[in-house]
């Protein structure tokens, strides 16, 4: 059985997600919880995959304030005690 896991949502994608700062999420990977993400919430998916099963370039993914670029990318492993955060980089100059 998956886990529950808690995505935390950014400002900015929560009209994708009807406005909710946090969702609980069941599954045992980055990549899972984020298609279940994706299949709920079509038009976030939409903002956090460029391709099937590839991530925006502008959009990183935290898990407990660890860049999963650094872990084992969408294939990290997840636990229920892990919080999931979506962070869009943000463009200025």
């Amino acid at each position: 059985m998956s886990d529950t896991i808690t995505i935390q949502i950014p400002t900015a994608l929560r009209p994708q997600v009807d406005n909710q700062a946090t969702l609980d999420v069941q599954g045992d990977s980055v990549r899972s919880v984020l298609a279940s993400l994706s299949e709920k919430y079509p038009d976030l998916g939409k903002r956090l995959f460029k391709a099937e099963g590839e991530l925006n370039r502008f959009i990183n993914i935290y898990v407990n304030d660890e860049d999963i670029r650094f872990m084992e990318n969408l294939d990290t492993a997840l636990k229920t005690s892990d919080e999931v955060s979506i962070v869009p980089a943000i463009a200025g100059g």
